[in-house]
């Protein structure tokens, strides 16, 4: 019989494998992004003082009024370029994208693309 890891014991062993690789500075913050069945996450991490610079969810009252569906490519791409205007209030322009184990397709790209669009540099 053959015996496969579970989707999500895979995904994680591949972000950790992806963090060994990079953290995000104050110079250039980690844009984090995680991805659950029914919403999308996105965070700018400053990882030398462990601080979250600035978040963004398909959660929020405000995202979600705008959104049909909190689960699809267009919800990420909204996702995206909110938390790019977000980060560029306070100042942020220069990030890590962490796609958190997740393959760049579909969603996570959507998020990606929308994020460079409205002016995030990655």
């Amino acid at each position: 019989m053959v015996s496969k890891e579970a989707r999500s014991k895979v995904r994680v062993n591949k972000h950790r494998r992806l963090r060994n690789r990079f953290s995000g500075t104050a110079e250039r913050p980690r844009l984090a992004v995680f991805r659950s069945n029914n919403h999308m996450y996105a965070q700018i991490i400053d990882d030398t003082v462990g601080n979250t610079l600035v978040s963004a969810s398909t959660l929020q009252k405000d995202v979600k009024a705008e959104l049909e569906k909190t689960n699809d490519v267009a919800a990420a791409a909204h996702l995206g370029t909110v938390i790019a205007k977000k980060a560029l209030d306070k100042g942020i322009k220069t990030v890590v994208f962490d796609r958190g184990g997740f393959i760049y397709q579909g969603k996570i790209k959507a998020l990606a693309e929308a994020a460079r669009e409205a002016g995030l540099e990655f």
